[in-house]
C-alpha cells in the first residue's frame, strides 16, 4: 500500500478537494475561514498549500460566514456545499447558531472548529471551557445537538473514518444537515502516513429512495378515496429537483397546490392550480382550499406550525394527512399516512398508479379574489407624502424585478408579507430562511446566493433590526466583487414583534425604540453601508424606490437602498391563527381579552 506523509490538516483539505458531485463539480466549493490560535497554524497552513484547488474565503464573523455557506448550499438544492473553520472558544461558539439553522432546514455545511489540545499539555489553553466533572468536554460539545454528525478528531488517523461519514451525511437526502468535526489543534499539526488511495477522486451520488410497496398501496388508496385533495409543496420539492414533476402531476390530476415558505416558487404563481402561500402567513385562497380538503398531501414538508396554522387549519372532520417525504421522521408526523420516498420518484409513481383519475378542482374565483386584494396593498400609494408600508415596498421591488430575480429574507416583518404577496415565476426565485427564522441571515445569505448563481439578480430584503444584528458580510461582498442589492426597511425597531406583542394584549414595550429605554435614534444606514464600500442611497417614496431599484439592476457594484416604513400596517387579508400562549392572569384588560380569544381558538382547534 502506497502512503503519503501529511499533517492531519493537510490530509483533510486534500480529501475535501477530491470529493465531487454527480455533475462533475467539487462538492465542497470552498472554505470560509477566520483564523485564530486553534486553527491558524494547522488548518491555515494546509489551506494555503491547496488554495488554487480549494479556495479560502475570509469572513468578518463566524456565524455570518457560515450563513453564507448555508445559503449557497440551499440555492443549489444541496448539490454543493461549503466548509467553515474557526478558532476554539468564541469563534467556534459563534457558529452554533448557524449550525442550528442548517439543522432545522436540513442543509449541508461542514463545520471545522479548532479544539483544545488532545495531549492536554498546556491545559487549560487560552479560551478553553473547563468542565469540573468531565475532562473531555470542550466548547465544541455545544455543536452536538445541532449537528447531524459530530466527531472530535483526537488522532490523525481518525480522519480515515470521520471524513467519509461526514460526506455520507451531507449527501444523504434523508440525513442531510450540518456536520461538525471538532479538530484538536495539536492533532492538526501531527503527521501520519495516509494511504494514497484515500485521496482518489470520489463521486457522491444523491440517492432517490423508492417508496415501500405497502406504504405506496395505502397512499394510492387514500388518493383515490379523496374528493377534495390539496398538495402542500415544501422545500423538498426543490431539493429533489421535482418542480416540473409537481407541475405535471397537478395538471394531470387537477389538484390545487399551496406553498410553504420553503416550497414557494415550486410552481409559478400564475399557474391555474397554484393557490398560493398556506398557513399563518398564507393567502385566503390557499387557506380556504386547505380548510375544505379531505386529503392533505404534503410533499417535502415538515409541517411546521406556520404551515398548519398550529394544526388548526385542516378543518375537514374527515381529512387525512398523506406525507411524501424522504425522511421517515417527517413522513410519520401527526399520524400521517407515510410515504417515505424521494419527492420526484414518489410523485411519478403516484401519477402512474392514479392513471386518468382526476378531481373536480378548486374554484378559480377564490384565487382571483385573493390576488385582487394582494394587488391592492402592494400598489403605490396615492399619497406620495405618506410613510410607505412594507407591502408597498414589496410591490415596488416586484415591479422592478425580472424573472431571474431572487428575493430573499429570513426574519421580521418581511417573511410574512413576502410569503403572502411575492409572485414567483421561476423555481428558486424565492429564498426564505424560515425554518429557524434567524435574524442576521439576510446579508450573508444574499452573498451566498449570489456566489451560488452569479447570473441571478439577488435582492436582499432586510429590516433595520436584522441589519443591525449582523451586517458585516456586506464588506465581504464588496471586497469580493459579489454584487447584491439590499433594500433596508427602517421602521425604527422590531416592528413585527411589536405587533405580536400588541396582538396578545401586551403594551408596546422594548421593541420599537420609541417604547424602550434606548432613546429614539436615527441611524444613518446610508453612511454605515457606504463606509463598507457599498453604493448607498436613501429614498423617500415608492416612486423613488422603483427608480433606485432600476439603477441598482444596471449597476456593477453592491447597492444599498434605504427607505423609512410605517411599523404598524400589515396586509390584513389572509393569514391564519398561530398558537402564541397568552398569560392567564394580568392586570391589563387587553391581556384578559386576548386570553379569552386564545382559549376560544384552542377549543376550535381541538
Amino acid at each position: 500500500m502506497k502512503t503519503i506523509r501529511l499533517t492531519a490538516a493537510q490530509a483533510m483539505v486534500r480529501y475535501l478537494a477530491n470529493q465531487f458531485n454527480e455533475d462533475g463539480e467539487p462538492y465542497i466549493a470552498g472554505v470560509w475561514a477566520i483564523f485564530g490560535h486553534g486553527n491558524v497554524a494547522g488548518i491555515g497552513e494546509a489551506l494555503h498549500g491547496i488554495r488554487n484547488e480549494l479556495p479560502t474565503y475570509r469572513g468578518q464573523n463566524e456565524q455570518s460566514m457560515a450563513h453564507a455557506a448555508i445559503a449557497y448550499a440551499k440555492q443549489l438544492r444541496r448539490r454543493r456545499a461549503m466548509a467553515v473553520t474557526s478558532s476554539i472558544g468564541p469563534g467556534a461558539l459563534n457558529m452554533v447558531t448557524a449550525a442550528a439553522l442548517a439543522h432545522v432546514n436540513r442543509l449541508p455545511v461542514l463545520f471545522i472548529p479548532g479544539d483544545v489540545f488532545a495531549n492536554r499539555g498546556p491545559d487549560p489553553v487560552l479560551q478553553q471551557i473547563e468542565d469540573f466533572g468531565d475532562g473531555s468536554m470542550s466548547a465544541n460539545d455545544c455543536f452536538k445537538p445541532v449537528s447531524r454528525y459530530f466527531d472530535r478528531i483526537m488522532r490523525p488517523e481518525q480522519l480515515l473514518t470521520a471524513l467519509p461519514r461526514a460526506f455520507r451525511t451531507m449527501t444523504d437526502p434523508a440525513d442531510c444537515g450540518p456536520v461538525t468535526l471538532a479538530f484538536c489543534q495539536d492533532v492538526q499539526a501531527e503527521a501520519y502516513d495516509y494511504p494514497e488511495s484515500f485521496f482518489a477522486k470520489k463521486v457522491w451520488r444523491f440517492r432517490r429512495p423508492e417508496p415501500d410497496a405497502v406504504e405506496f398501496e395505502a397512499a394510492v388508496a387514500a388518493l383515490k378515496a379523496a374528493k377534495n385533495p390539496v398538495i402542500v409543496a415544501g422545500g423538498g420539492v426543490h431539493f429533489a429537483g421535482a418542480t416540473e414533476t409537481l407541475k405535471a402531476f397537478v395538471e394531470k390530476h387537477k389538484i390545487p397546490v399551496v406553498e410553504t415558505q420553503a416550497g414557494k416558487s415550486a410552481l409559478a404563481w400564475d399557474h391555474d392550480l397554484n393557490f398560493g402561500p398556506v398557513g399563518v402567513t398564507g393567502a385566503e385562497s390557499a387557506n380556504i382550499v386547505s380548510e375544505k380538503a379531505d386529503l392533505v398531501l404534503g410533499v417535502g414538508t415538515r409541517f411546521q406550525d406556520f404551515t398548519t396554522g398550529s394544526w388548526a387549519l385542516f378543518k375537514n372532520p374527515d381529512r387525512k394527512i398523506l406525507a411524501l417525504n424522504v425522511q421517515s421522521y417527517d413522513s410519520a408526523k401527526h399520524d400521517a399516512i407515510p410515504l417515505t420516498a424521494d419527492a420526484k420518484i414518489g410523485l411519478e409513481k403516484l401519477s402512474s398508479a392514479l392513471g386518468g383519475h382526476t378531481y373536480a378542482g378548486p374554484d378559480a374565483a377564490v384565487k382571483a379574489s385573493w390576488f385582487a386584494k394582494a394587488d391592492a396593498v402592494t400598489a403605490a400609494p396615492a399619497d406620495s407624502n405618506s410613510l410607505p408600508t412594507d407591502m408597498q415596498v414589496i410591490g415596488a421591488v416586484q415591479r422592478a424585478s425580472r424573472d431571474n430575480t431572487v428575493v430573499m429574507c429570513a426574519a421580521g416583518t418581511m417573511p410574512g408579507e413576502l410569503h403572502q404577496l411575492w409572485k414567483s415565476k421561476l423555481p428558486l426565485s424565492y429564498h426564505m430562511e424560515y425554518g429557524f427564522s434567524c435574524m442576521g441571515y439576510e446579508v450573508a445569505g444574499g452573498l451566498g446566493i449570489k456566489m451560488a448563481e452569479p447570473d441571478r439578480d439577488v435582492i436582499v430584503m432586510v429590516g433595520d433590526g436584522s441589519y443591525m444584528m449582523m451586517n458585516s458580510e456586506l464588506a465581504t461582498a464588496v471586497g469580493m466583487g459579489v454584487k447584491i442589492t439590499l433594500v433596508i426597511t427602517d421602521n425604527r425597531g422590531y416592528g413585527c414583534i411589536n405587533r405580536l406583542q400588541m396582538g396578545t394584549g401586551g403594551a408596546e414595550f422594548n421593541n420599537l425604540y420609541a417604547h424602550s429605554n434606548v432613546n429614539p435614534i436615527a441611524i444613518d444606514f446610508v453612511a454605515h453601508t457606504a463606509a463598507m464600500g457599498a453604493r448607498s442611497t436613501k429614498v423617500s417614496s415608492i416612486a423613488e424606490l422603483e427608480a433606485a431599484l432600476d439603477a441598482a439592476r444596471e449597476a456593477t457594484e453592491t447597492t444599498v437602498i434605504v427607505i423609512d416604513t410605517d411599523p404598524y400596517p400589515t396586509t390584513g387579508a389572509g393569514g391564519y391563527w398561530w398558537d402564541v400562549a397568552v398569560p392567564e392572569v394580568s392586570v391589563r384588560s387587553e391581556v384578559t381579552q386576548a386570553r379569552a380569544a386564545y382559549e376560544a381558538a384552542l377549543k376550535e382547534r381541538n
